[in-house]
């Protein structure tokens, strides 16, 4: 999606987020991410806050809204919501700007450790049960081998796409943002989606297994469980990869089948 200034969107648009944030003296357009139209920080009179924003016909304004609908309930490691507001054909979210930089999950690095305490902290929440979000058994059916999905179920709040691009370090520690698709499920699998990441990243899949088994949620987990997983997270990315050829979808494709086989979900 192209990315519009802060000066160019219309003056009502505008002219709410004055009245939320304070008068802006500074807009700067921020790089990254897909789905914003808008992305930007702006310094304003009360300070600075980062806003993203989509108009309200795009396919993404659900996701969104569910955004702004879990915020609340997020550990303090998350970046904080200030508003969000529905306003001329426009939602946009006001966040607290965070001053880092995308985690590096290359082995070796210090941020693993950071990324780590992150992912423990959120493994202690549960979803909320006011807040509309998918259970994680629904979001795997489609991809789940037949009488496995079950083992998905749970009451914790998952965010399920650790791309280091969703995790930003800042004053020591590990910060997750973009939560399009907050899921209500079992903890483990967190902590095999950041497995799947740690080998795009170029851990080897014993290495990124070794890594899940420091969270106890991995550890209980049923082998069958785990292996259902596996399973379920090959078919999602060799869909992802026939539906769109791009080398890391082909790439992250084969981690998946990897991973599936290790974890036992595939022969």
């Amino acid at each position: 999606m192209s990315r519009i200034p802060f000066e160019q969107l219309p003056v009502e648009v505008r002219q709410a987020m004055v009245d939320k944030a304070g008068v802006v003296r500074q807009a700067t357009t921020v790089r990254g991410g897909m789905n914003s139209g808008i992305a930007s920080v702006l310094v304003t009179d009360n300070g600075s806050v980062f806003v993203k924003g989509i108009t309200a016909d795009h396919p993404q304004a659900g996701a969104q809204q569910r955004e702004a609908a879990v915020a609340p309930c997020l550990p303090p490691s998350c970046p904080r919501l200030y508003w969000h507001l529905e306003v001329e054909g426009w939602s946009l979210l006001g966040y607290e700007v965070v001053d880092g930089r995308h985690a590096d999950y290359a082995p070796g690095s210090p941020d693993l450790l950071l990324v780590a305490a992150a992912l423990t902290e959120l493994q202690g929440i549960s979803a909320p049960a006011d807040v509309e979000i998918k259970q994680a058994e629904d979001r795997w059916q489609e991809y789940a081998q037949p009488g496995t999905v079950q083992h998905f179920a749970g009451e914790t709040l998952l965010h399920t796409d650790f791309a280091p691009d969703n995790v930003l370090i800042a004053e020591g520690r590990a910060r997750l943002i973009d939560w399009a698709w907050p899921t209500r499920g079992a903890a483990w699998i967190d902590s095999g989606a950041l497995a799947l990441r740690l080998m795009e990243a170029g851990h080897p899949v014993e290495a990124a297994v070794a890594f899940a088994r420091r969270f106890p949620s991995w550890r209980n987990a049923a082998p069958e469980a785990l292996a259902a997983f596996g399973a379920a997270t090959a078919a999602l990315w060799q869909e992802i990869a026939e539906q769109d050829g791009v080398a890391w979808k082909q790439a992250m494709a084969q981690q998946a089948a990897t991973l599936g086989r290790a974890l036992g979900g595939l022969q």
